[in-house]
């Protein structure tokens, strides 16, 4: 039989966090897939860190990153630096993930090169062209133009059958979140931040760096986290900021000299996952963190409007808060002093997956390309 030459196209830290399990699946049933790694480096030094802690190796380094670069330069380095690729390769199928400008100009190239899209984690939706954006676009523009599509939930199923994309081509997989922390999660896990933060406090981990959110609305939650830990003296804040020189700027303004918030470098995926293990909650908008947090028993603040994971709102897991001030010192309090509703968000159900997604993804490609007689049965 002949092998399926699978190529994997990400360029960013959570890209990689979430295709990494997949690689690792890969290499287990090398019998049946020949793997193409090419990484874009939208994201450079932050991509690295995560090919770094699961040991991946590129086969191709497109290393599209440049100071002050624009979505439209991102778009057009990938799709010129990416044909070259597809045309050498010539793979069975490209897997792209999610929703990043590598993701939508990783398909556009593929579907120029009449080369079959699998899109990992497909059907999110906020139904909002700018929240988040450019991500909202990103991924209904890749669902247009993709063959297979591996919805991490039955919500985002449905979603797809909404737009009527072709049910047959449909898989409820999990995500590969999931997959990512039985690898990464350790009880014997040590970090300098250990030693830094008092854990036997309420420890609050923290991520923001959308774009739709720098500015006022970063000015707006830092202020209530500034309150509510000075009262609440039981109340540390760890918040690994982002390399964003506007997320740096507006950090440094509002917490220098705050003894209790500790603005660290970003964390690479083991540091993070193990950091958000031991926090008390976790206030994020970040969408891989909206994922991951249900499995840890870790509520979670989301710092948006709007959110594409709806099944964690309505598992309890996740509360939607926006950014204005008086909302989030309110739900933070909440969880700081009200511990019936905080154990009620740290015990809902995980909704998204079970940590089998990578086996289903590949066992749908499988089954797609004719080798393997039986569809594989969707997460539930």
């Amino acid at each position: 039989m002949k092998k399926l030459k699978v190529m994997l196209v990400f360029g960013t830290r959570p890209e990689a966090i979430k295709m990494a399990p997949l690689i690792l699946e890969l290499k287990k049933r090398a019998a049946e897939f020949e793997t193409v790694v090419t990484v874009t480096a939208q994201h450079r030094e932050m991509l690295d860190q995560v090919l770094a802690v699961f040991e991946i190796t590129p086969d191709y380094d497109l290393d599209v990153m440049q100071p002050n670069q624009t979505i439209t330069t991102i778009t057009t380095n990938v799709m010129n630096r990416l044909e070259e690729v597809i045309q050498a390769e010539k793979p069975d199928i490209i897997l792209v993930h999610g929703d990043t400008t590598t993701t939508f100009a990783a398909s556009l190239a593929a579907f120029y090169n009449k080369t079959a899209i699998g899109h990992v984690e497909a059907g999110l939706r906020t139904w909002n062209k700018y929240s988040p954006y450019p991500e909202e676009m990103n991924r209904q523009l890749t669902d247009v133009l993709s063959d297979l599509y591996f919805a991490p939930t039955l919500q985002s199923k449905e979603n797809l059958l909404q737009e009527n994309h072709p049910v047959d081509q449909v898989y409820v997989t999990g995500n590969t979140a999931i997959d990512a922390l039985k690898q990464t999660v350790a009880q014997d896990y040590q970090h300098d931040i250990l030693e830094k933060v008092d854990f036997s406090k309420k420890v609050i981990l923290v991520t923001m760096h959308r774009r739709e959110n720098q500015g006022k609305p970063m000015e707006q939650v830092f202020k209530a986290m500034k309150d509510v830990v000075n009262k609440h003296p039981d109340t540390e804040i760890i918040y690994p900021v982002h390399l964003s020189p506007t997320v740096q700027k507006l950090a440094h303004a509002a917490f220098d000299g705050i003894e209790r918030v500790h603005l660290i470098a970003p964390l690479d995926v083991v540091d993070f996952h193990n950091l958000a293990a031991r926090c008390h909650f976790i206030m994020s908008d970040s969408g891989g963190v909206q994922e991951e947090a249900p499995s840890l028993g870790k509520p979670v603040l989301v710092l948006r409007d709007t959110t594409e994971r709806p099944e964690g709102i309505a598992a309890g897991t996740l509360k939607l808060v926006g950014t204005e001030y008086e909302n989030v010192k309110q739900e933070m309090t909440v969880l700081l002093e009200d511990e019936t509703q905080y154990q009620q968000m740290a015990q809902a159900k995980n909704p998204y997956g079970d940590g089998q997604a990578s086996r289903r993804i590949l066992d749908a490609i499988a089954y797609h390309f004719g080798q393997l007689a039986d569809r594989p049965q969707d997460f539930s």
